[in-house]
């Protein structure tokens, strides 16, 4: 089984006595994945960012969409707005290239509010349901808005049938996906919907967070756009003429979905992915209408304040560019050693064949297998505290895809098989050294050596502005650093 594949199954926990994840969605991918994997051979790296590369292809074509319906609609002023959001916001920036379904959703948010905007009203509620059918489908609720004005303004009959038959079509394929993998008949749409309502799932597990969560995530991601996009409703009295209500209704699953995912205990940056480009088109449609605050109906000449109004559009916006540009530059540096600790792997090929790469707490920034060198054998967890259910190595002599390992459980509880027990197998491990009190396991020389070490940001020791946002000649003397680490075991003769 290709390396796509196995990294896919290792990370998904699938199950077939659960069958959760449509083996459709990762089809499409290895769409990508498999003739990169033919043209790289062993470097996978390479058909990992092959992958990322297709992705950013997808997000670029349904913005590219969606600008063009804002700018046929509305002007070419909201138009480049929201362009320039789209492009260098540092939410858009992550979320456009991630392999999630929740990023999949996103495409096809932005490609069915464009052609929502275009009138096309059948082909809207067609992407709509991919969205929620291939990528999440508790997106249903972002799409609700533009699927229920699509039946309404256009031909019901045609529109219903567009997305009824696209439904249908598309979850006949993904049945027969799954039941290639699974090796028995069923619906994982159903299964996932059914599981997360009913069957609980315990996912608090893997952390939970309050209700401002989300609001502090979208202003992270976004800086002052996001509190302009929440403000939209507020500036709707003013430009009812222009906006409403084709806007307010491409515009409002933000609120929806916002409200509906801070009920949640569980919360992930990952789950707002859905609406962020529409928090694009919502602070930029608020940036756009600032000067008809100042405009006096019943004069003919524009007033001084509305002249600076209008000056100071573009100065806001720059300014939101400027912070955006300051966020994505904090994430990458501050946070982006792990996926360079991985890349040093392919250097160390005189570990040997055969070697066991450890992983503690630091089990949730494991990047992809497609990281790992052939020279080792596997990845294993090694049990730093966490009590979750982790991903598995997929192991083909249980039945492939079709396995259902007695080691998975529908409460996301921890298996007493996914630690490995003797940490004296690890050839190589992978820490992150914050420098508390307590020592960590690199810091005995006697057993490990280190490979390779950078700097991560130590976010709770950080002070929130400086971590958040990159301010110049301050960035690095205000945070505090912990050391990223890949050691090696010394060999017995060394110690």
């Amino acid at each position: 089984m290709s390396s796509f594949v196995i990294d896919f199954v290792y990370f998904c926990s699938c199950s077939s006595n659960f069958a959760l994840r449509s083996y459709l969605y990762l089809f499409i991918h290895a769409l990508v994945a498999g003739p990169a994997s033919l043209i790289f051979g062993e470097h996978k790296v390479r058909v990992f960012y092959s992958v990322r590369i297709f992705l950013g292809l997808i997000s670029t074509i349904t913005e590219t969409v969606l600008v063009v319906a804002l700018s046929r609609r509305y002007g070419k002023r909201l138009a480049c707005y929201v362009l320039a959001m789209l492009c260098l916001t540092s939410g858009c920036f992550f979320a456009s290239t991630s392999f999630l379904p929740s990023s999949f959703s996103m495409y096809a948010v932005t490609l069915s509010s464009a052609l929502f905007l275009l009138e096309k009203y059948a082909a809207a509620v067609s992407v709509a349901a991919a969205g929620v059918i291939l990528g999440w489908p508790f997106s249903i609720l972002v799409f609700l808005p533009v699927t229920v004005y699509s039946l309404i303004r256009g031909s019901f009959r045609r529109v219903f049938l567009s997305g009824f038959l696209t439904s249908l079509f598309l979850l006949v394929l993904s049945v027969i996906a799954d039941y290639y993998c699974y090796g028995k008949w069923t619906a994982s749409v159903f299964n996932l919907l059914k599981y997360n309502v009913f069957g609980g799932g315990e996912s608090h597990l893997y952390g939970t967070e309050g209700f401002s969560f989300y609001f502090r995530n979208g202003f992270n991601n976004f800086n002052f756009a996001f509190i302009l996009a929440l403000l939209f409703l507020g500036v709707v009295p003013f430009a009812r003429k222009k906006y409403v209500p084709d806007l307010l209704i491409v515009v409002s699953p933000v609120y929806i979905w916002l409200a509906f995912m801070s009920l949640q205990a569980h919360k992930e940056e990952r789950f707002l992915y859905p609406i962020y480009p529409l928090i694009c088109v919502a602070a930029s449609a608020v940036i756009d209408i600032i000067p008809d605050f100042f405009h006096d109906k019943y004069s003919s000449e524009q007033s001084i304040f509305e002249k600076i109004a209008k000056g100071l559009r573009p100065l806001i916006l720059g300014f939101i560019l400027c912070a955006s540009h300051s966020r994505t530059f904090s994430m990458l540096n501050g946070y982006g050693a792990p996926i360079q600790i991985y890349q040093h792997l392919e250097y160390h090929e005189d570990t040997g064949p055969g070697s066991v790469l450890c992983v503690g707490s630091e089990w949730h920034r494991y990047p992809s297998s497609f990281f790992v060198p052939s020279y080792i054998s596997e990845v294993r967890w090694i049990d730093d505290g966490f009590r979750g259910l982790l991903p598995f190595p997929f192991n083909e002599t249980l039945g492939g895809t079709t396995a259902a390992p007695s080691y998975f459980n529908d409460k996301n509880k921890a298996s007493d098989e996914q630690y490995l027990k003797d940490i004296g197998a690890c050839n190589l491990l992978v820490e992150l050294d914050l420098r508390r009190p307590y020592p960590s396991r690199g810091s005995d020389l006697s057993t490990w050596e280190t490979l390779a070490a950078l700097p991560f940001l130590d976010r709770e020791l950080s002070p929130a502005l400086y971590r958040s946002f990159f301010i110049p000649y301050r960035w690095q003397h205000n945070n505090v650093f912990g050391l990223y680490k890949l050691l090696r075991r010394l060999h017995a003769d060394q110690q």
